[in-house]
């Protein structure tokens, strides 16, 4: 007995732990929505090109787009490019792509389009491994001796990398520093002040990308921002860096050149990496990208059917299924609820009722007629059939045609009662058609032999019992938000499993029991 107490704890245990874990994975790391109704932004990014083309002549335009992966999620593109070829590359950090024509002339306009979500991004797929080391610019007489001094003086004020590139920064835009302003030759933008971060930082050997980002919010002619960023291993200060370690666990920080400020805001999507311009145009002049912005609210769950990085999510899932399917799995799926809720109220409360699984198949007829209306027509059938039954009793009929008898006469009664529902305008009852005909008529004959044998009132009582365990297995199964968390997650039927055979082993009063032997207790 002792061993068949631990081989059921051990088959719960493996079910719940089972049923957590996969449930967990699907919240955390598939990042699968809670409610039907959460909502993500969709942001809709168009970058329209525009060059000039003089005369006939073959074009070839190079175009950087965003990389995939990183925070955000590029969940469709669009590309409009008639009369052009296309080619996308996949570079190190970038992608680009190539426009090209044999022969085109005038004003030429191509369009980019993107979707972004940051749902199913993903910040570790493009975390490729950084330098950790470089050789200096070279550079050469006075403005050798003023980036020499800069360096001194930062690595003073400095302990490992970040804090170096932070002083770097700070220093470089500071207006009143003499060997910054020899540096910037008088061109204080702030491009020429990040090419005076990179030379600096050069010479103390630390390496530095441009990151060109661009702000989501919406507007209609927006300019990219540029930062700066570096591969920084933990713990690395600025006199241990060595030229051979090319970062084993290292990130990537981002810097803001004009302030020093560390982290890339949350609005901030990077567009592209390097030093290069964001298009390259052969044979083409007065090459310009102009940025539209807007944003919308999708439900989470259609998000993921247009994201295609998110197909880990929906690709073995019943979203996959056919519409009717779906609903004819929710319908399944909801099923063991409501027998749960039988055996809440049979084992733990003590309701009886005519059956184990008889009011989960009448809660499943009431989703078709409405709670209301099904608890009408079942009770004016049952009491018709129950009349009848009574009658065929004193036939001394045999089980088999007595049934019989009551099934045609239940089919009868649910087609009158159908049609006189319709004539009166309650079009719900046509749906009474639905019903199992079969269940109601082994449920007026169990409830005839329950009548017959433990008396009217007893038999009412299981009537009662019945009908309440099935209305609230009715609510319970029709319960919206319940049967999305168990069609998105199904792993929950492991835990319901686990629990149903907990409860298999309960051996103690119900509650209604209590009142029952309370004269005994005193």
């Amino acid at each position: 007995m002792r061993s068949l107490t631990m081989h059921l704890k051990i088959i719960i245990t493996i079910l719940l732990v089972l049923g957590v874990s996969i449930l967990s994975y699907q919240i955390f790391v598939l990042k699968t929505p809670l409610t039907e109704k959460e909502v993500d932004n969709l942001w809709t990014i168009d970058a329209r090109v525009n060059f000039e083309v003089k005369g006939s002549k073959p074009v070839n335009i190079e175009f950087y787009i965003p990389p995939k992966g990183g925070d955000y999620t590029v969940s469709n593109e669009l590309f409009l490019a008639s009369g052009y070829g296309q080619n996308i590359t996949n570079l190190p950090y970038n992608r680009q792509v190539t426009w090209s024509a044999r022969s085109v002339s005038g004003q030429q306009t191509l369009f980019y389009r993107l979707n972004l979500t940051k749902r199913y991004s993903d910040a570790t797929a493009n975390n490729i491994k950084g330098d950790m080391w470089r050789s200096p610019i070279s550079v050469v007489g006075a403005k050798k001796d003023a980036v020499e001094r800069l360096v001194k003086e930062i690595r003073s004020k400095s302990a490992n990398i970040s804090s170096f590139i932070t002083t770097t920064i700070n220093i470089i835009n500071d207006p009143n520093n003499s060997d910054v302003q020899l540096i910037l030759n008088g061109n204080n933008s702030l491009e020429n002040r990040v090419n005076a971060i990179e030379l600096v930082l050069s010479h103390a050997y630390i390496p530095i990308q441009l990151v060109h980002t661009l702000q989501l919010s919406k507007s209609t002619n927006q300019n990219l921002n540029l930062w700066i960023r570096s591969y920084i291993e933990p713990s690395k200060s600025i006199d241990n860096r060595d030229s051979t370690i090319n970062g084993s666990n290292g990130n990537w920080y981002y810097f803001n050149p004009s302030n020093g400020d560390i982290g890339l805001p949350d609005d901030q999507m990077v567009w592209w990496i390097g030093n290069d311009d964001i298009i390259k145009a052969d044979n083409a002049s007065r090459a310009r990208v102009n940025f539209s912005l807007a944003n919308s609210e999708l439900t989470a769950i259609h998000l993921a059917k247009l994201t295609p990085d998110s197909n880990n999510l929906t690709e073995y899932s019943f979203y996959t299924l056919p519409i009717t399917t779906q609903l004819a799995y929710q319908v399944m799926l909801m099923i063991p609820f409501g027998v749960l809720m039988i055996l809440l109220l049979r084992n733990i409360i003590g309701v009886n009722t005519l059956g184990t699984f008889t009011p989960v198949l009448i809660a499943l007829a009431f989703r078709e007629t409405g709670l209301i209306f099904g608890l009408v027509f079942f009770s004016i059938i049952v009491f018709f059939g129950l009349l009848l039954r009574s009658y065929l009793e004193h036939l001394k009929l045999q089980m088999l045609p007595r049934l019989s008898v009551v099934l045609t006469f239940v089919v009868m009664l649910i087609i009158f009662t159908g049609l006189l529902s319709h004539k009166l305008g309650f079009e719900q009852g046509l749906s009474v058609s639905l019903f199992p005909m079969v269940i109601l008529t082994m449920t007026i004959e169990r409830l005839s032999i329950t009548w017959e044998e433990r008396g009217a009132n007893f038999a009412l009582k299981v009537a009662l019992g019945t009908l309440i365990t099935a209305s609230l297995a009715y609510g319970i199964m029709g319960f919206k938000p319940l049967i999305y968390w168990v069609f998105t997650f199904p792993s929950i039927l492991l835990i319901l499993i686990s629990f149903m055979l907990a409860m298999g082993r309960y051996r103690g009063y119900r509650l209604l029991e209590l009142f029952r032997f309370q004269a005994m207790l005193k």
